[in-house]
């Protein structure tokens, strides 16, 4: 499992990134260029072909996060659409509140805060690397409507026990949220295990995609239930004819959730790129990701003056590894990284780095090397 095997990256170039914006695998790159070849030679001769991939890859989608049928998946053009559709297809009462971290993304924390016009009140719950899940429970009370958590924080690298908060919800009758950008295609997800009613993930960081294309999975009794707000020609149930649109009906899967055309560049991309992780097998990504983690933990611990700003006990980092260095100014050890070819990122008041499954240890201990250096 080395970068060669599946990617094209120049030399020298250390790719540490996916939990920004990942880069292609080759098969990824050929997908979008054998796409951007028939289009430009035979147009849309062959478009059934093309709807044939954009079900294959609700079925890859299913299965990466066994889901219980394809029709419970739609594809979204980001995770930020997915949570407006969750939040503005519910019906609200003055004085319900929702509960999110302190340390979400902004997708998973603006999109509720456009409620307070509504009454709807925001918790902001800080967390704690050992029992982060009580801490959100705690908050809990009987005008509680929603729990909308992402499954490992951006910033800190901090893995949620999704399991135990579902179970939560489940008990208190709250609507459990995940944002699983930082999960899906890094470490392993079962949307029924962890009792999820929606979970939500774009596909251009581990799920090595495009921008511009998200999972949008909706437990099955949530689909008639959440109100629609977009509409348009390819969210009714029979899209095929045209002439028949007089008595329209929304479509009784999650397409019914996409109101316009498809993105089908960026379908063929996240297709090559979910068969990639499927051969690969989440399992075997999980423990790699996982190892690559461990490995930095225990290289960074023997470094003088340096601060893991992750978490660092099994159950609660996934793939990212969040760190300083003590009377080193961030900035200048990002642009030290940066111009070695290290991509990564300056975040929660350190250097993030956020290496893959194919990611080799040679990069990791060269990287080490550059920081212990500066």
């Amino acid at each position: 499992m080395d970068s060669e095997s599946y990617f094209n990256l120049k030399p020298g170039v250390i790719h540490l990134n996916h939990a920004a914006v990942a880069p292609w695998p080759t098969c990824t790159v050929e997908a979008v260029k054998a796409f951007a070849d028939e289009n430009g030679s035979i147009g849309s001769s062959r478009y059934l072909d093309w709807v044939n991939t954009e079900t294959e890859l609700r079925k890859q989608l299913a299965q990466l996060i066994n889901a219980p049928s394809h029709d419970d998946i739609g594809l979204l053009k980001n995770t930020s659409e997915g949570l407006s559709l969750i939040a503005y297809g519910l019906d609200w009462q003055s004085g319900d509140n929702i509960i999110i971290a302190d340390e979400e993304f902004p997708s998973n924390r603006i999109v509720w805060e456009s409620l307070k016009s509504l009454g709807v009140e925001v918790r902001r719950v800080k967390l704690n690397f050992e029992n982060p899940e009580q801490l959100l429970i705690d908050q809990f009370d009987n005008r509680t409507r929603l729990l909308s958590i992402s499954a490992v924080q951006y910033a800190s690298g901090l893995r949620m026990n999704l399991t135990r908060l579902g179970q939560a919800c489940k008990q208190h009758q709250i609507i459990f949220v995940v944002d699983a950008i930082q999960q899906i295609g890094a470490l392993q997800l079962d949307c029924q295990a962890i009792e999820a009613d929606f979970v939500i993930a774009d596909g251009h960081k581990w799920m090595l995609g495009p921008e511009g294309l998200a999972l949008f999975y909706c437990r099955k009794d949530w689909l008639t239930k959440l109100k629609l707000n977009q509409f348009g020609w390819h969210m009714v149930e029979d899209l095929s004819d045209f002439n028949k649109m007089d008595d329209w009906q929304p479509a009784s899967s999650a397409r019914r959730f996409e109101c316009g055309s498809p993105n089908m560049l960026a379908v063929h991309a996240l297709h090559a790129s979910i068969g990639l992780l499927l051969e690969q097998g989440m399992e075997n990504i999980e423990r790699r990701v996982l190892e690559n983690i461990q490995y930095l933990i225990n290289v960074f611990t023997s470094l003088e003056g340096i601060s893991i700003l992750s978490p660092i006990s099994n159950d609660r980092y996934a793939g990212i590894f969040t760190f300083n260095k003590e009377g080193v100014d961030n900035e200048q050890l990002y642009q030290h990284l940066v111009a070695r070819g290290v991509i990564c990122a300056p975040r929660g008041g350190g250097i993030r780095l956020s290496p893959h499954f194919y990611t080799p240890k040679q990069q990791l201990e060269q990287l080490a090397r550059w920081v212990e250096e500066f």
